[in-house]
């Protein structure tokens, strides 16, 4: 039997998205609001068979999700109101709630892949400790779904997906966007399926106690599908349903029957409910908002001002560096995770960076499906979950499918969710052309990376030792990381350059920036570079004196977003000339990004050249011929002295 005391908490949740609705139409709320009504036991039901510090992945209609796990019904009307007093502090508002062990993102389908990683964390953890993710059908049209389907079932990670089908992707019916039978898309998996309405609530409450206590002790994945209708529109006001097909809805009501057959209860747990959310609205109407300065002030890096040291020439090439820092650091830190595809040994990846460490460490290394998303995802969950996961991404040009992870999810966790949490994921991708690889497996992205706020973009080079970039990482960043390998660089030798009448020195700090300096002259032109390309512009610096009559200073910059310029001004200041030399397309590019910085920060009086180089705005072929031609690794020389000579 189901007690009252769940059809007051029903309508707790019901009277406060009415509220919510009152709210925005008195102009007292900003944004917008997706409610629940008609949907609110199927919150209760779950929430009240999990445990406490099982957690719940909650979507843009989350309310009822998030009164049923936690019962801070102050925290989400001051959060809705915009208020700093508000869960989030009015920052996530309706869609993006933090609350110990409850999550919600707006963006449905790529919710499921961090509450798998969250659900990986508890299986390391090995606390008895399961998840629940609600999903609507709607959801069920996109195909990071069926990845972390894949996924959830390939790591037996427990998990409870619970898809709320309420008929509808906001406007448009569901038998105009879904094929095929929904409970036979996790059977194809391997999952097991469940099955309830929120008609019959005796037979949900059972069958959700059911599927969690599957999940806890089997420790698998499991899919309940739950049929529901939501009586209100999809927004605050956007309803195009058949009247009728509403009214049945209706009358059909856990709650609506309820009021008719139990008035009096009603009335009462009525007259509760209500005082209780307009005292509620009362107290955060006097509320203030997040002051500004609050919000953004821990979002700038100050500028270094560097301390240079030798650079250090070590006879080790630049992949069994890298590989050396995981295989130190997971031996000490076994929260430390090792992801990517075909990372097994004896494989090892496609560029051997992960080289027996799953034969050292079989359980930090987690060999994936082709799943660029959904792995992003799970990496996600596990940042959230204290772990520090460092995922491969097989070839750069790759990234592109990870993007809605990187974007949606972990660049904005931190902020969104009022820096309750925080995300440490690193991404390693190898980057550039000059192998041959043609169009899809050459191409340097970093220009689209750079553009990411809250994301730290880091370009290895085979200047630096790459460990003690990967060590600066791991010791200091609480942020997303996107870490940058040259394919080509992986072969050389760190540090194994030499450059008569030129000194070489490195700053000191954690992201080292390189100065190639002539010793006893000053210089009279600046060229700065990153990544592999780096090594090209040092091989010709000679020959651009002697074409030019120009004396080069090259700096080679490992951090690339946020840029830190102090070096390369105090350059400029000296030379009042530079040439940005990037193996990336020109057009909105990082060289274009350091430029316009240079000259706000000097100002353009105090710069007489500037010049940009780069690839053609093409894909890259794979032909050698073509590919050289595209690209400006091998024209470098060519090209500065064409620019200069303008």
């Amino acid at each position: 039997m189901v007690l009252d005391k769940f059809y007051k908490q029903a309508l707790l949740i019901r009277r406060t998205e009415d509220t919510f609705l009152e709210l925005f139409s008195q102009g007292k709320m900003n944004g917008t609001v997706h409610t629940c009504n008609g949907q609110e036991f199927s919150a209760i039901a779950f929430s009240n068979a999990l445990k406490q510090g099982d957690f719940v992945y909650s979507n843009h209609r989350c309310h009822g999700h998030y009164i049923a796990h936690t019962n801070d019904v102050e925290g989400l009307i001051s959060e809705l109101m915009g208020k700093n007093s508000g869960t989030c502090g009015g920052i996530g508002s309706s869609q993006h709630l933090c609350n110990e062990d409850f999550y919600s993102n707006g963006i449905q389908g790529g919710i499921l892949p961090v509450a798998a990683g969250m659900a990986c964390a508890n299986k390391f953890k090995k606390n008895d400790q399961i998840g629940l993710v609600f999903i609507g059908d709607g959801t069920l049209g996109q195909g990071v779904v069926y990845e972390t389907f894949n996924l959830v079932s390939l790591l037996g990670l427990p998990l409870l997906i619970v898809c709320e089908d309420n008929g509808y992707a906001q406007s448009t019916s569901q038998k105009n966007n879904l094929a095929g039978n929904i409970l036979a898309r996790a059977e194809a998996f391997g999952i097991k399926t469940f099955h309830s309405n929120t008609w019959d609530i005796e037979k949900l409450f059972d069958n959700a106690k059911e599927s969690i206590e599957y999940v806890r002790e089997d420790c698998k994945p499991a899919f309940h599908l739950v049929n529901t209708y939501r009586l209100n529109h999809h927004s605050k006001s956007d309803d195009n349903r058949c009247e009728n097909e509403v009214n049945d809805f209706v009358k059909k009501d856990p709650l609506n029957i309820y009021k008719n057959n139990h008035k009096a209860s009603f009335e009462k747990m009525l007259l509760s409910v209500d005082s209780r959310i307009s005292k509620i609205v009362e107290s955060s109407d006097r509320e203030k908002e997040q002051a500004p300065s609050d919000y953004v002030k821990d979002t700038a890096e100050a500028e270094n001002y560097h301390n240079f040291i030798p650079l250090e020439m070590l006879a080790e090439r630049v992949v069994n560096r890298i590989n050396y820092f995981f295989d130190v650091t997971i031996n000490q830190d076994k929260s430390v995770i090792f992801l990517g595809e075909d990372v097994l040994s004896p494989y090892g990846g496609a560029f051997k960076v992960a080289k027996n460490l799953s034969e050292k460490y079989p359980e930090n290394v987690i060999s994936t499906p082709i799943s660029e998303q959904a792995i992003t995802g799970l990496s996600n969950g596990l940042a959230l979950s204290g772990f520090k996961p460092y995922l491969e991404i097989m070839f750069g040009d790759f990234i592109t499918l990870s993007m809605d992870q990187i974007i949606n999810h972990a660049s904005k966790f931190h902020h969104m969710y009022n820096k309750k949490v925080e995300c440490p994921i690193v991404i390693r991708t190898p980057m550039g052309g000059g192998r041959g690889y043609g169009p899809t497996h050459s191409q340097t992205l970093d220009k689209i990376l750079a553009g990411i706020d809250n994301v730290k973009l880091i370009a290895l080079n085979s200047f630096v030792d790459p460990y003690i970039i990967y060590k600066e990482i791991y010791n200091n960043e609480k942020h997303p990381v996107i870490v940058v390998e040259n394919k080509i660089d992986y072969g050389k030798v760190v540090g194994e350059k030499e450059l008569q009448n030129y000194s070489l020195v490195r700053s000191s700090e954690g992201y080292p920036l390189v100065k190639c300096s002539p010793i006893s002259i000053e210089p009279t032109l600046t060229i700065v570079s990153y990544g592999g390309i780096a090594s090209e512009v040092f091989e010709v610096l000679i020959d651009v004196f002697v074409e030019t009559e120009l004396l080069p200073e090259l700096i080679v910059l490992s951090k690339i977003c946020p840029l830190d310029l102090h070096a390369v001004c105090e350059s400029v200041e000296k030379t009042r000339n530079i040439i940005v030399v990037e193996e990336g397309s020109l057009e909105f590019g990082i060289g274009a990004e350091i430029i316009s910085s240079v000259l706000e920060m000097i100002g353009t009086n105090n710069i007489d050249m500037v010049h940009r180089i780069g690839a053609l705005p093409v894909p890259i072929p794979s032909s050698r011929t073509l590919e050289e031609y595209v690209l400006p690794n091998k024209s470098i020389l060519e090209k500065i002295v064409r620019k200069v000579n303008i």
